[in-house]
């Protein structure tokens, strides 16, 4: 009987409380550099084929700046009550499946408890029982997996919130800054040295909570 009632783990919930690293390139700089060169030797009909080439110059008027993302988002005031929301709603799950999960373990204790006393007055009760069960195990497995995929879909969906909510920000600051590249720094990012004057951390993130309302303030 217990073979064929595995039972739902108390900590299965899987935790998607994710932070992707956001990449902040507001404006794309495309550097061309040509290189056109003929070379010809000998001479025809006493004529001398002329050499020509042709340049194209390299801009060298980059403005450059840099935003710590993991000091950024410690700082972001919509950032930290999404977390909060989120950790909210990841803590609700637990509370629901621990609540269910221990339900069926009373079930499955008492029938096995009845099963051994022959408490059960025919087969066909005890096995109407059984399939009860089952059942409620399956619906609780399947309860899991819908909260689980609905706590993935809305963590996603508010790290697009989070995506959309800078480059705004950083479209409307740049009109006035006029930077060439805004590149986000990370623990995993390929900038490996940066000068601390470029770093403009600070001043995004007081611009972004200065634009934030929280939902309860609207």
């Amino acid at each position: 009987m217990y073979d064929e009632n595995k039972k739902v783990g108390k900590n299965n919930i899987l935790y998607f409380i994710m932070m992707k690293i956001i990449k902040f390139v507001h404006i794309t700089a495309v550097v061309a550099i040509i290189f056109s060169f003929v070379q010809c030797s000998g001479k025809k009909d006493g004529e001398a084929i002329v050499e020509n080439s042709k340049e194209v110059s390299v801009p060298t008027d980059l403005k450059i700046a840099y935003v710590e993302i993991d000091t950024l988002l410690t700082q972001y005031n919509f950032w930290k009550d999404l977390t909060e929301m989120m950790t909210k709603r990841e803590e609700d799950i637990r509370a629901t499946l621990n609540q269910r999960n221990k339900e069926l373990e009373r079930d499955i204790q008492d029938f096995q408890r009845k099963y051994e006393n022959n408490a059960f007055v025919s087969r066909e009760r005890a096995e109407q029982e059984h399939n009860r069960i089952l059942k409620k195990q399956q619906d609780l497995q399947e309860l899991q997996n819908r909260l689980t995929n609905e706590l993935v879909a809305e963590t996603q969906k508010n790290s697009l919130r989070l995506r959309d909510s800078i480059n705004s920000f950083l479209k409307d600051y740049n009109k006035e800054k006029g930077y060439t590249f805004i590149i986000s720094n990370t623990a995993s990012d390929n900038l490996l040295y940066a000068d601390k004057a470029y770093d403009i951390t600070q001043e995004i993130a007081g611009g972004l909570n200065a634009k934030y309302i929280p939902a309860t303030k609207k």
